[in-house]
């Protein structure tokens, strides 16, 4: 156990609680470390030559902030010597040890990204969800978002990242990378999660995202037509799904005064359930702001994107879990 410091007694004193402490404390409570730590340890240095390496815990604590808050490697050092929300995060004592350095922090990024620990992450977490029964069988919700990327060509390589593409959005052109996930009908939890470029069509990556076990399917207007697909027509599964894609608003036939607009009932029920695929979105763009990518490619983001996920659907549950405290009599 870490030693109580003057600093812990001063603040312990404090009127209120910030809300990033309140986060952080909420993440420490949640996050499965020791599951964690090995996946990571599988393929860490075990600091035999050279410098010793740092903690897995310490390094995993560093990477987890700089995710969360969405900072630069060398714009994670300052917040934890100048907060003490990061510093009680990160369990660091400055009498015995100082921050791991940005390039510390850049080796141990690239080595989760190149291994893909962040997939690790979140299946382990989606595992354990679906043996508590907290994720749910039987229908999911689909939907994508755009995340944005620079396309300022002001760089070294005098152009844009050739892994991302723009597409036009209603009235509006953007240029990033997509994210197209499954959502738990009944619960809302995300449990797939595919990257594509901007420009690739929601419709495309639909058929990656239905789990073996699902007999419904809800969507936006962008997936109309999808149970004429070849990859669904084909698959035994999922032409079998029932698809409740809602319609374009224009296409909806106009009633009197008088007569009951059943179409639009109908519509009305169809994203009475698919709203829930917007919580998860909200929580990427929201709580971790995430709505511009920091790194070139693909594979980083994607990398990125399954461990805020992972930390998405943890902070879900607890929230609910929050709410729905039991009375008592």
């Amino acid at each position: 156990m870490s030693q109580t410091t003057f600093s812990d007694i001063e603040y312990s004193n404090r009127k209120r609680v910030t809300k990033r402490e309140e986060f952080l404390d909420i993440m420490e409570e949640i996050i499965p470390w020791e599951e964690w730590v090995e996946f990571v340890r599988l393929y860490y240095p075990a600091g035999k030559r050279g410098r010793p390496a740092k903690g897995i815990e310490k390094m995993l604590r560093m990477y987890l902030l700089q995710t969360w808050f969405n900072l630069s490697d060398e714009g994670v050092e300052d917040p934890i010597y100048d907060s003490y929300a990061f510093r009680k995060f990160m369990k660091i004592d400055f009498m015995n040890e100082q921050v791991p350095d940005a390039t510390t922090l850049l080796k141990f990024r690239h080595r989760l990204e190149k291994h893909h620990i962040g997939e690790e992450f979140f299946k382990a977490i989606n595992r354990v969800m679906e043996a508590t029964g907290h994720i749910m069988h039987g229908g999911t919700i689909v939907d994508a978002t755009i995340i944005n990327a620079p396309s300022s060509t002001k760089n070294v390589e005098k152009k844009r990242d050739p892994e991302m593409h723009q597409t036009k959005k209603g009235n509006e052109w953007k240029f990033g990378m997509k994210c197209n996930i499954g959502v738990d009908a009944g619960t809302g939890l995300v449990h797939s999660i595919t990257a594509t470029s901007a420009n690739v069509h929601d419709i495309t990556e639909a058929h990656k995202l239905i789990r073996e076990d699902d007999e419904v399917v809800y969507g936006d207007s962008g997936y109309i037509g999808i149970e004429k697909r070849e990859e669904i027509r084909n698959n035994e599964h999922l032409s079998s799904v029932e698809y409740r894609i809602n319609r374009r608003p224009k296409s909806l036939p106009k009633v009197s005064d008088n007569a009951v607009d059943w179409e639009r009932y109908i519509d009305y029920r169809k994203s009475a359930v698919r709203c829930k695929v917007e919580h998860a979105f909200k929580y990427i763009k929201d709580t971790f702001n995430f709505r511009k990518v920091r790194y070139k490619g693909l594979a980083r983001n994607f990398n990125k994107l399954n461990v805020l996920f992972a930390s998405a659907n943890l902070l879900m549950v607890k929230r609910v879990q929050k709410d729905f405290r039991p009375i008592a009599g």
